[in-house]
């Protein structure tokens, strides 16, 4: 169950990491719109693993087979279902510890819900499910694009105790840790390189940001703009915090220093991170998501067998000493695919009401 998010545009994703496929089921994408296999690479690239020495050395050719929803280049209005082959799976790898639980991780709850789980890379915990919101996001950025001029883009805002010291969207493409600040690159790739030498792991933090999104989007109480975003991110593995905006930093802050003032010019400031009252202002759109350090490791941790029994527990195989490094594109298309459900949904109740002034610039 829960396999399904969204109201008119409503994602179903299917598969395990080591089954013989994954896929999806988009339902409510508009007709004409252009899609096509290629349409899928780069962000599927951005989010595979192998790109670097500092990801899981996994290869998977993550190539999309579009099964239904698209005629002669467009979408048709219906279903549009798409599927990735599995293709570089080492179920071996997981025997050792098909009969433990590694902490840290879902094999527990799992095994307490179902009374079965399936141990290979996590089953259908694992982060390959992402790969097809990757996918889905893909179709949503752009109908954003095209439809209302809508950009989603994202970057790693901190990786373990380190922070960017600048932010350039042209450096983020350019490195593989998607890094704001190219002059410190050789700074992570050396804290990287000692994280895996010493077998453990670390916590990262994803920003993600959506510029021109129009005023209105959103709805007042249960259907918040900022509460579906949240809960979208923490619908990511391995996510265990999502802020809007200031996020936890407006404790600190007093309410002078907090609410963005207005003038006829614009936005003096975005502090709520372009959502007020769970309806979208008009400004950027902006969230933070915290990733907790991967579980997976090779050090030995204590742990239960299914039989209750105390062992000793090593996580063999190929995995990410930091989760958040290739979770820029996830968070963007979980932004991308909340932000056209809402437009959508705008469109279905208030799409007579029109254009309102005054408008503050953004």
């Amino acid at each position: 169950m829960s396999n399904t998010f969204g109201q008119l545009l409503r994602v179903t994703t299917f598969g395990e990491s080591h089954g013989p496929a994954i896929g999806c089921v988009v339902d409510g994408c508009p007709p004409g719109l252009e899609l096509a296999p290629g349409d899928f690479t780069a962000d599927l690239a951005r989010r595979a693993t192998g790109r670097s020495r500092h990801t899981s050395q996994r290869h998977e050719a993550d190539e999309v087979e579009i099964l239904s929803g698209v005629f002669e280049g467009v979408t048709t209005g219906t279903p549009i279902a798409l599927l990735i082959r599995n293709t570089d799976a080492r179920s071996k790898d997981y025997d050792r510890i098909a009969g433990q639980f590694r902490p840290g991780h879902a094999d527990y709850t799992y095994w307490q819900k179902y009374g079965i789980r399936d141990p290979r890379g996590g089953g259908r915990a694992s982060a390959r499910e992402t790969t097809m919101r990757v996918a889905a996001g893909a179709i949503a950025r752009k109908w954003l694009a095209r439809r209302h001029g809508v950009l989603v883009r994202g970057y790693l805002a901190q990786l373990g105790p380190i922070l960017p010291n600048a932010c350039e969207w042209s450096a983020i493409d350019d490195n593989p840790f998607s890094w704001p600040d190219a002059a410190q690159v050789p700074e992570l790739e050396a804290f990287m390189d000692a994280l895996r030498k010493s077998g453990d792991s670390v916590g990262a933090r994803v920003s993600v940001i959506a510029t021109g999104v129009p005023p209105g989007w959103g709805e007042p109480v249960y259907g918040k703009l900022d509460a579906e975003i949240a809960a979208a991110m923490m619908s990511i593995n391995a996510v265990k915090g999502v802020e809007i905006g200031d996020g936890f930093a407006s404790v600190m802050q007093k309410g002078t220093a907090h609410r963005d003032e207005a003038t006829a010019r614009g936005f003096l400031s975005n502090h709520a991170g372009g959502i007020l009252g769970g309806i979208s202002s008009g400004q950027q759109v902006v969230a933070s998501v915290a990733f907790k350090p991967t579980s997976s490791l090779r050090l030995p941790a204590r742990g239960v067998d299914v039989h209750g029994n105390e062992v000793e527990v090593v996580t063999t195989g190929r995995h990410d000493p930091c989760v958040g490094i290739r979770a820029v594109p996830i968070c963007e298309a979980m932004m991308a695919l909340v932000l056209m459900d809402q437009a959508l949904r705008h469109r279905a109740q208030c799409g007579d009401v029109g254009d309102v002034s005054p408008k503050i610039p953004g």
